[in-house]
């Protein structure tokens, strides 16, 4: 989206968009999993558990730490990925209410 549409928009909807985006693919809500699972893993131990390549692997992983869910620390040759807290909380929240503002009708909406 350019520069000149998003001015359209919230930094809030903005920021829910982006988290949106990255969790919008089942291999990376897998590699989540993971990471929620295990604490940190090293992209190599991602592969291994998911009918994956190491390059989908790897760009599924710069998917979500481009969106900021992620985080990842080099150790020599290998990435060791693990959940960013803050970026994590920060789009639990942003889900929590937009899930919450939802109030049925009291007739048939549609």
């Amino acid at each position: 989206m350019g520069a000149s549409k998003t001015a359209a928009f919230t930094d809030t909807d903005i920021h829910l968009a982006k988290y949106a985006k990255a969790l919008a693919h089942p291999a990376r809500v897998a590699i989540l999993r993971i990471l929620l699972e295990r604490r940190a893993c090293i992209c190599g131990d991602i592969v291994e558990e998911l009918p994956l390549s190491q390059s989908t692997v790897s760009q599924h992983l710069k998917e979500l730490k481009e969106a900021g869910l992620i985080q990842g620390d080099i150790d020599g040759k290998k990435v060791c990925y693990c959940i960013d807290a803050r970026a994590w909380k920060q789009a639990q929240q942003m889900l929590h209410v937009l899930f919450s503002d939802y109030k049925p009708c009291d007739t048939n909406c549609c």
